[in-house]
């Protein structure tokens, strides 16, 4: 029999025996689930539920602090229509020029009263959808509009009494074939000249007219001074004398037929031929070409055969085959260029008349024309002399080149300042009158310029 030393107790509990607090927590928190536990699936969803949430919570605080945010930035003032008038038809576009809106409708034009709103004068004589206009106000109330149909036709119009009346429609040609098609149309400031983008078929063209504002402000008044005498002689006549005389009044005639001085085309710029090679086939042409009785015979003996420039073109396009398909790829993608953008400077240090010619420091003297995909930027002087005929295809007086293809460009309104924006995105800033960049801006390679403004 083992008979033990000490008295017989308790022995004290070990670490292992001890409730863990999770376990201890459980049993407090839920006291009838303490041998029943959620299975596995359950404990999973019960999980995912309360994450839902938890992650709800966070998106509904983070609100809240964006929306308490908001309210402390300055909140832009709203603008509300103050009046509004109603157009026949559908409103394409629309130009304000001094107290007048002109609007361009699907069935011609109207023009409307910054005051009163009120339509005073539309013309639907060719029943077109116009999709463009460029307003100018001259003086006394004349005022200069472009209106672009649908067809891509360019009607000139100048505006008087509230009377509009056609000049003449600008690209407009017989042969239906041959029309050309406006594309974009720019008034220069002071009104003194107008350019026109046109396309064809398969290329582009940028025309510049002279607008003889002086001699159609000295028409429209002797118009309108005939106008008003008839006007009198009608109030003087009788009902019944006043209806015969009106067939047969060659002063209403005038009114009718009376014909304002045509835009005369100053300069027809085409894009830049790319710069190639020799346009020469073969030496055989080029020395029938400079036949000047000093080479003898034509050259067979001493040129390379045709037969040997076929082995030299197959042994080159075995060797380099992903060289020629590179190259084939880059030529398709070479294509006339169809976009131009340009602008009227005026006189500056770049562009100098000729000195026979008469310089106004607030008439345009020359513009800048870039075409699409192009390096260079090209200036063309307007000052020619009236017994010069339009250039075909007039040679550029500066070019300034690029390091990259211009995307897009801008002039400051004091004409002074050009930016250029280029497809390796740096912006350039020119002084127009010194001729020199004043700065030079990159912006990030990840970026594409599409426009830029002066403010």
């Amino acid at each position: 029999v083992r008979i033990p030393k000490h008295p017989l107790e308790i022995p004290p509990p070990s670490e292992k025996d001890w409730l863990k607090d999770d376990e201890e927590d459980f049993f407090l928190q839920d006291s009838d689930r303490e041998r029943d536990a959620l299975p596995q699936p359950f404990r999973m969803v019960n999980k995912l539920v309360t994450l839902v949430f938890e992650n709800a919570m966070e998106i509904i605080e983070r609100r809240e602090m964006l929306r308490e945010a908001e309210k402390l930035k300055v909140q832009p003032t709203k603008c509300f229509p103050t009046a509004e008038f109603q157009v026949t038809g559908r409103a394409n576009c629309l130009a304000v020029s001094g107290k007048y809106i002109f609007v361009g409708l699907s069935g011609g034009l109207a023009a409307f009263t910054v005051f009163n709103w009120e339509e005073v004068c539309a013309w639907d004589a060719a029943k077109t959808e116009i999709c463009a206009i460029r307003a100018l106000d001259l003086e006394n109330e004349h005022h200069i509009l472009l209106a672009v149909d649908e067809m891509g036709l360019v009607c000139l119009f100048c505006f008087h009494k509230e009377n509009f009346r056609l000049i003449k429609i600008l690209n407009e040609v017989e042969d239906i074939s041959k029309r050309s098609t406006c594309v974009d149309v720019v008034l220069s400031p002071g009104g003194d000249y107008a350019g026109f983008l046109l396309q064809g078929d398969t290329k582009a063209w940028l025309e510049i007219y002279r607008l003889p504002k002086d001699s159609w402000l000295k028409e429209m008044e002797k118009s309108s001074g005939a106008a008003a005498g008839l006007a009198r002689w009608r109030r003087r006549s009788t009902a019944v004398s006043m209806v015969f005389l009106l067939q047969e009044s060659p002063v209403s005639a005038i009114k009718a037929d009376a014909k304002l001085s045509l835009p005369v085309l100053l300069l027809k710029v085409k894009p830049p031929k790319p710069v190639t090679g020799s346009s020469f086939k073969s030496p055989l042409d080029a020395l029938k070409k400079v036949d000047d009785g000093i080479v003898l015979g034509l050259g067979y003996n001493h040129l390379i055969k045709d037969s040997q420039w076929e082995q030299q073109e197959r042994i080159f396009c075995s060797t380099y085959p992903e060289c020629l398909e590179a190259e084939s790829e880059r030529k398709n993608k070479e294509e006339i260029p169809r976009h131009a953008t340009f602008h009227f400077l005026l006189p500056s240090q770049i562009l100098q008349a000729q000195p026979e010619m008469k310089v106004q420091p607030d008439v345009p003297a020359g513009i800048s024309v870039h075409w699409d995909g192009s390096h260079s930027l090209c200036f063309y002087l307007l000052n020619h002399p009236l017994k010069d005929k339009a250039d075909s295809d007039p040679k550029p007086e500066v070019v300034w080149p690029c390091a990259a293809p211009i995307v897009c460009s801008a002039v400051s309104s004091c004409s002074r300042y050009l930016a250029l924006a280029c497809e390796d995105a740096t912006i350039t800033i020119w002084d127009t009158q010194l001729g020199y960049p004043l700065s030079v801006t990159a912006i990030l390679e990840e970026r594409l310029i599409r426009s830029i403004h002066f403010l």
